[in-house]
């Protein structure tokens, strides 16, 4: 087995990943949105690069955005030109200190907690882990983060008891909470939390080969870290996914609803419908911080969601990624 991931290039369409008509209308407007504050708005149009970087092992995809036409708010303006991105998948370190913390901002909600020495830990470990960044940016703008930090070998520090003290009392699900002490306590040492956190508008066909990376990166540790205790802290036998959901503001009153498409639950990453399908067990918890809804959005309230993902799941997880972003 290769100690780098090759990653595939593969030329992609301008079309937003969706799960339904609804879906479909929210995931265009989030775009929108944040390519608004970019560049004006655009439509991508992507394309595969011309090669990969070649030593060190990261991934490049290039996206073109191409006649840019919208209508502004106070004019019906028409904006032409090209922009091209390469986005490239590198080791954390040091320098990506505070992109890293942007992302994870609102990752616990609007507490107040040790985030700074959590976005170190992140750093710190260089053998699980990726950001993705473009190539040449002066800014080293950080795009999106993906690892898995053990949780019991990172226990004694105050970030990873703070994490675990805000599961165990955002958890209202009495079935649940007697599983989740367990993963939190007595089997941590088995359990990496999984983090992951990216813009809103980050191109879904970086998905499959961030998230092959983070796994394929996993099973090298337990062979190439050079002390037992390493290798023994990356044989994960579950892992725990901490992410934000968006559901329908009165869940009772939409199961009696049949004349329209409104989802109970909408996806705001598409892995994570994956991972919540094969989690042996979830909850969702109220979250304090809201974000500016958007008239597709009025009826739903942003949520926080937590899943257990056994390790043995995730071959399969990678596979129905992989279909469903070339589907899409």
């Amino acid at each position: 087995m290769p100690r780098r991931p090759k990653r595939h290039r593969q030329l992609v369409r301008a079309q937003p990943l969706t799960f339904s008509p609804f879906a479909r209308s929210v995931a265009r407007v989030a775009s929108l949105n944040m390519v608004k504050r970019q560049t004006r708005g655009s439509k991508f149009e992507r394309k595969s690069s011309s090669s990969c970087a070649g030593n060190n092992g990261f991934t490049k995809l290039t996206y073109v955005e191409k006649k840019v036409k919208e209508q502004t708010e106070s004019s019906d303006e028409e904006f032409e030109g090209v922009v091209q991105a390469d986005f490239a998948f590198f080791d954390p370190k040091p320098d990506d200190f505070h992109g890293v913390k942007t992302l994870l901002q609102t990752y616990l909600d609007d507490k107040q907690w040790d985030l700074s020495g959590f976005v170190d830990l992140i750093l710190g470990q260089t053998t699980v882990g990726t950001v993705v960044k473009l190539e040449g940016d002066e800014d080293e703008g950080v795009f999106s983060l993906v690892t898995a930090l053990n949780l019991g070998r990172y226990m004694d520090h105050k970030c990873i008891k703070e994490i675990k003290d805000f599961l165990l009392k955002v958890c209202q699900e009495k079935g649940v909470l007697g599983d989740l002490r367990s993963l939190l306590g007595e089997y941590a040492h088995d359990v990496g939390l999984l983090v992951s956190q990216r813009v809103v508008n980050l191109p879904p066909q970086l998905l499959p080969p961030l998230y092959e990376a983070l796994f394929d990166e996993v099973i090298w540790a337990t062979e190439d870290e050079p002390t037992k205790e390493l290798r023994r802290s990356f044989q994960f036998k579950h892992y725990i996914v901490v992410s934000k959901i968006y559901k329908y503001k009165n869940a009772d009153q939409k199961k009696r609803i049949s004349n329209d498409n409104d989802e109970a639950v909408i996806y705001i990453k598409p892995e994570d419908e994956i991972f919540h399908k094969h989690s042996s067990w979830s909850f969702k918890f109220s979250l304090q911080s809201q974000r500016l809804a958007t008239s597709e959005l009025k009826n739903y309230k942003l949520t926080g969601l937590v899943m257990a993902v056994e390790a043995d799941k995730i071959s399969t997880f990678r596979q129905e990624l992989q279909s469903l972003i070339n589907e899409s």
